[in-house]
């Protein structure tokens, strides 16, 4: 266990519990942009070291985008949720809504490529992300009045800031495209949305990696490194694969995370979605979570995911976030252990869809990639160490959401006591959420050198990726058997047939041909963490993947019947009530995506 994690995630908590009210919430009112309060403190009382690196814990504590029992801003905590299971993931094809038709409803319009301004969720994410904006510009402007710190302090300090802000405006230009740009320099708030801010983030995280350190006394803190990979990570969204291409090969062969550590895939796969092994080698940025931290609430807690875990369940609550057919079939593979990149529905994974979970079935035996079954729980497959996923009563409607369930985000039962909270109505969890793990940036670093030509180094990088699943399967028949000790170990069978291999040299033909293996690989990689839908949309090929997606899942659940994809479907819309709450005597300042 990792002591100095532990102190920087109660570092925050506990400072935003005890100083954080009085020092910089901003108003929860629906003005995103309004001046924040500082309360009852000045900002003389503020304008030095600690004071600044209270305000900055409070713009780092704003990434989980969370408040107590609610969304930052208000909302349901899930409209908000920073891994963007809904947004990302939903809406991507990776999962369906699940639960049932009538429950959280506004996800029904997302799911189905039809909602419109007035949607709540769009707003509650807008107001929590500009939260997170208003908190890194307080930092920034606090350090002007500073007078007595050292220039090496001081740039740090900003660095941080400017890193927190870059990422919040990323979230925000990926989800709604124009938005309105607003730093620590302005007096007025109420801009248009009528500027591309790609240049402004690039910005940011530029002047993160020239002046961070290498390592930080916590880990929860941006580092050098991690302001590389998301520096390249804006390049890349941008097409700028040269740019992408450079700052991700210093980042692979030079990076390391917070404590120093050299950058690089762990061992176990699933290392990287249990909070004993977290803020690993793997680790690039992560938002940190805790369990059981003293308020009695489960905001720090991946509260956003509070209503995806298994029906009917150890878990109490509530069905949703359902992974889809057409997702576990993209694990199949061929007799060779490589996937079929064109027509992996051919060949669908067996599923218990109409089969009660008192009557027999039998798991899929044919060739599968392992990161299925770390991935996604599915019937006659250990969930974890709770036992076999049951199947049918762990599902709230079969017939709507579909047979499987998440995992990555499950906790385990052998370590539920320190690493769950059960401090609400439904669980919370101590495991991290990634926003950028090393596995991604090699395949985004893939990405940049397949679109230059570069195949060989491309092929390097994809298999870098794979080899770690096809050297160690590690997925294992827990032995339930001993019940004093759940985790006493794996039998040597293999819970399914797992079979995975490298692409064999020379693979790679051409940049496209490169592409459509990297696409693939990024879904197998990173299914479930929130990445999916802006892949697609980023790559250009959103309308016509996501309409297939719909055509064929169609015919396994009833959710999406009728969705199309249109291309104005890219961006999300500006929530109406941000439009509203701009308009002036001369009509709105902030204009509205094409198609809504």
């Amino acid at each position: 266990m990792n002591y100095n994690i532990i102190a920087m995630k109660k570092l925050i908590f506990t400072t935003l519990a005890s100083c954080l009210a009085m020092i910089l919430m901003v108003s929860c009112a629906d003005e995103f942009l309004e001046k924040p309060a500082f309360g009852s403190l000045s900002d003389e009382v503020l304008a030095d070291e600690k004071g600044v690196n209270s305000l900055l814990i409070g713009a780092y504590a704003a990434l989980d985008l969370q408040d107590n029992g609610a969304a930052l801003g208000g909302g349901g905590p899930w409209e908000a949720n920073p891994t963007n299971w809904i947004y990302g993931d939903i809406a991507g094809g990776d999962a369906h809504k699940g639960s049932d038709g009538g429950d959280q409803a506004p996800i029904n319009a997302i799911a189905s490529y039809n909602a419109d301004p007035s949607n709540g969720f769009f707003n509650t994410k807008w107001k929590a992300l500009y939260e997170g904006v208003t908190r890194a510009n307080s930092v920034l402007r606090m350090l002007e009045n500073v007078e007595d710190m050292p220039d090496e302090t001081r740039s740090t300090l900003a660095a941080e800031a400017r890193f927190l802000r870059g990422h919040y405006y990323f979230e925000l230009k990926k989800m709604f495209n124009m938005v309105p740009w607003v730093d620590e320099t302005m007096e007025e708030t109420n801009v248009p949305n009528d500027m591309d801010i790609w240049p402004n983030i690039e910005a940011d995280f530029q002047y993160a990696f020239d002046n961070l350190p290498s390592t930080q006394s916590e880990f929860g803190r941006a580092n050098k490194w991690a302001a590389g990979a998301y520096l390249g990570k804006t390049y890349l969204y941008q097409g700028k694969h040269q740019q992408a291409q450079q700052i991700f090969s210093e980042v692979i062969n030079s990076g390391n995370n917070s404590e120093g550590i050299a950058y690089d895939l762990t061992e176990n796969f699933h290392h990287n979605f249990n909070a004993e092994f977290e803020n690993n080698e793997e680790t690039v940025f992560a938002i940190q979570m805790v369990a059981n931290d003293g308020t009695n609430t489960i905001a720090n807690s991946n509260q956003g995911l509070m209503l995806a875990y298994p029906y009917q369940s150890p878990f109490r609550c509530c069905g949703f976030f359902q992974p889809t057919q057409d997702l576990v079939n993209a694990y199949r593979t061929d007799p060779s252990g490589l996937p079929y990149l064109d027509n992996y529905n051919a060949n669908p994974v067996a599923n218990d869809m109409g089969i009660q979970s008192n009557q027999p079935f039998t798991p899929d035996t044919q060739s599968l990639d392992p990161r299925l079954d770390w991935t996604v729980g599915r019937r006659g497959v250990p969930y974890h160490d709770w036992g076999y996923h049951p199947g049918y009563t762990w599902i709230r409607e079969q017939a709507y959401g579909g047979p499987y369930a998440p995992k990555k985000h499950i906790y385990w039962q052998y370590h539920a006591g320190e690493f769950s909270d059960q401090s609400s109505w439904a669980p919370g969890n101590a495991i991290n959420y990634n926003i950028i793990r090393f596995a991604d940036v090699l395949l985004m670093a893939a990405e940049a050198e397949a679109q230059l030509g570069n195949l060989g180094q491309a092929l390097e990088y994809v298999n870098r990726v794979r080899a770690r699943m096809a050297n160690n399967p590690q997925h294992w028949l827990h032995d339930y058997s001993d019940p004093e000790n759940p985790m006493a170990g794996f039998s040597n069978d293999f819970a399914a047939n797992y079979n995975i291999s490298e692409y064999p040299a020379g693979y790679f033909t051409s940049s496209d041909q490169a592409m459509e293996v990297i696409m693939f690989e990024r879904r197998l990689e990173l299914a479930m963490e929130g990445h999916r839908f802006f892949d697609l949309v980023r790559w250009g090929v959103a309308q016509e993947v996501l309409n297939d997606f719909v055509a064929y899942e169609s015919q396994v659940t009833t959710d999406i019947r009728g969705a199309r994809f249109n291309p104005e479907n890219g961006y999300y819309p500006i929530p109406q009530r941000q439009i509203d709450l701009s308009t002036t005597s001369e009509g709105p300042v902030l204009i509205q995506n094409p198609g809504y």
